[in-house]
């Protein structure tokens, strides 16, 4: 009999552990499968104009950042800012993703707020999204010249994280 209370022991003890584990985790290193993988392929219609479409296929032979975003997110709204001021330094083009969204509150929030993006595509089933393994918004991927994804950023781009981590392996990557 003893030997039967000792099982649920043992696995609420496991259990704790693996609680405890995580709890010591950051969320925004979530591991990507796609790190050092071909970029999922796309063409979705341009937000601007959407009688025309543009394909990831597109970029080969450029290093560029795609990054996923929605009217509807408050973290891509606190991002915004960031991602309008280091886009007109030319470094990195900025490719935005408005993921499941309106296109008309996603026109009115680019002209009010500024357009960080040399182009902005519409993903409204999110299927692209899923492709590329978003997990919600905003969700940045920097892809190199050969169409392979070499970071993943998962939530907002800050000062640092562009400082730190896009900016110089962009300039690595354009070598």
């Amino acid at each position: 009999m003893n030997k039967y209370l000792l099982i649920p022991l043992v696995l609420f003890i496991g259990l704790v552990g693996f609680l405890l584990v995580g709890l010591h985790r950051d969320p925004h290193e979530v591991p990507s499968p796609l790190i050092d993988k071909a970029a999922p392929d796309f063409q979705l219609r341009q937000l601007k104009e959407p009688t025309k479409t543009f394909a990831a296929k597109d970029m080969r032979g450029k290093v560029w950042l795609i990054n996923f975003w929605g009217t509807w997110c408050v973290a891509c709204r606190e991002e915004h800012p960031v991602l309008v001021k280091y886009s007109k330094t030319g470094d990195v083009p900025i490719y935005g993703v408005d993921y499941k969204d309106e296109r008309a509150a996603a026109m009115q929030m680019l002209e009010e707020e500024g357009n960080p993006y040399t182009l902005t595509i519409s993903d409204p089933e999110g299927r692209t999204s899923i492709d590329y393994g978003v997990y919600g918004a905003p969700e940045s991927f920097l892809i190199d010249k050969n169409g392979v994804i070499r970071f993943k950023q998962i939530g907002p781009i800050t000062d640092e994280v562009w400082t730190n981590k896009i900016l110089p392996l962009a300039k690595q990557l354009n070598q």
